[in-house]
Order: C-alpha cells, then structure tokens, then sequence
C-alpha cells in the first residue's frame, strides 16, 4: 500500500505532537503530503456564558482563534516539519472528529495519525479519536498516549 496524503489532526498540546515523529517517518518514507489540521470550535452555537455576547463579540472571538492557529500551525510546521517534501495546513470551524472526516473526504486522505486523545483526554483514548476510527473509510494510526502524559 502506498500512502500519498497523509493527515496529522492536532490539537495543539503536546500528545498531539507525539505523533509528529511518526508523521515525519511515514512521510518520508513514502514522499507523501502531510495535511495538518487544527479544529476551531465553533462557539457562535453555544449557549450564553455570564452575559450576553453580540455577533461582533463572536466574530472578533472568532477572529483571534483564527490568527492564533495560523500562527501555532506555522510554528510547528517550521519546527517540526520543515524536511517534509509538501505540507498543506488546514483551519476548519465546528466538531473535531467531523472536520476531520470531512478533510479525510474532501483531500482524498490515504491516511490519518493522530495521537490516541489530546489535551482534553483524561483516559487512555479519546472521544475523538474514537468517533475518526469509527467513521474513517480510511485506515488510522493512533499513537498511544499514556495516562497523566499531558502535563
């Protein structure tokens, strides 16, 4: 099997980045594309915290979340995977593991590795990861995480 389009979803914590050296070793192994995905959380959809929140106040929420991925997604492209052949980054809005089927779709991904939960995860896997392995049509590599390893 020959993987072209690889994608690396990230959460930006650093379980996610355990998965980096795997990432890099397939990559280069089968000169492949690496897409790195982060998810925004789409929080126009929620109910109101303390107060109200008008459609600018979500927009220029939205914004700052925006610029900041774009930024963190360039520092761990430059760090991390500056020997890849081809790396695309990618910014989506709304449910992680749905994005991320949604890429997996819309780029023609022959293969995802991510790391068994992110930042959020506080068992040995995560919902995350689960609901991709679950819904994939292609095949996924997590990287296990031990317990209490975020930190």
């Amino acid at each position: 099997m020959e993987f072209k389009k690889i994608l690396w979803p990230t959460d930006f914590s650093p379980n996610a980045e355990k998965a980096l050296p795997y990432v890099e070793s397939l990559t280069q192994q089968y000169n492949a594309e690496i897409h790195v995905l982060y998810v925004i959380q789409d929080i126009a959809h929620h109910e109101s915290w303390y107060g109200e929140f008008g459609k600018r106040h979500i927009d220029e929420l939205m914004e700052w979340a925006n610029k900041s991925a774009k930024k963190r997604l360039d520092q761990i492209c430059d760090k991390y995977l500056d020997e890849c052949r081809l790396y695309i980054k990618h910014i989506a809005v709304g449910e992680p593991a749905e994005e991320i089927i949604k890429l997996i779709e819309s780029e023609k991904i022959d293969l995802v590795v991510m790391a068994s939960h992110g930042e959020k995860g506080s068992f040995s896997f995560g919902s995350v990861a689960e609901k991709v392995i679950k819904n994939s049509k292609v095949p996924v590599t997590t990287i296990p995480i031990a317990q209490n390893a975020s930190a």
